[in-house]
């Protein structure tokens, strides 16, 4: 895997993800991915030459509505994708109201709220277009994630107030124990 083609190329041949992206299509959501740790997840398995994926622990689906901030209609279509596909821990998160929750000025779209995401491998989504074609968004590029080093996003820089919280996930998360060939950095120039 060396590029964006690649990328799409891979992520297009997994039936689970494919079988995700419609089930998310079907809601008809405004500016819609499935992101982060599902698909970062799935790449670096690849790369691990990992046969079966490992637990994630939900699968992450954002879009932007500002019509339509509040969190219980995130809850209510988190519980119309449990009815399509019970056996998947389901994630909505609205972005058009997350920068309150992040304590970040209000984002523009969802490609722009996963610009602010802790780690550039995790600021990464997908989504199904009408015509079976998939888009991948990736606003830091795909080199880290393919290349498999965790960085910060210059939100979370190690000059940024926000570095604690970069540092303290990379604890939580502790990637390099399913993953042990990802390379950590503490800061976004390495």
């Amino acid at each position: 895997m060396t590029d964006e083609q690649d990328l799409v190329h891979f992520l297009k041949q997994d039936a689970e993800l494919i079988k995700l992206l419609h089930a998310v299509a079907s809601l008809d959501l405004p500016d819609w991915w499935i992101c982060a740790g599902y698909i970062r997840s799935k790449v670096w398995d690849h790369l691990h030459g990992y046969e079966t994926s490992t637990k994630t622990d939900d699968v992450d689906v954002i879009y932007f509505d500002p019509n339509q901030p509040e969190e219980a209609v995130e809850k209510q279509l988190e519980q119309r994708l449990f009815r399509l596909i019970p056996d998947v821990p389901w994630s909505v998160k609205n972005q058009a109201r997350m920068h309150h929750v992040n304590n970040l000025p209000p984002y523009a779209s969802s490609v722009d709220a996963l610009a602010h995401f802790p780690e550039t491998v995790t600021a990464i989504g997908v989504r199904l277009q009408s015509d079976g074609s998939l888009t991948l968004a990736a606003p830091h590029g795909i080199h880290d994630l393919i290349n498999m080093h965790v960085i910060p996003t210059p939100p979370f820089d190690s000059n940024s107030s926000k570095h604690p919280i970069y540092l303290e996930r990379l604890q939580q998360k502790n990637w390099s124990a399913k993953w042990p060939n990802i390379t950590i950095h503490t800061s976004f120039s390495y």
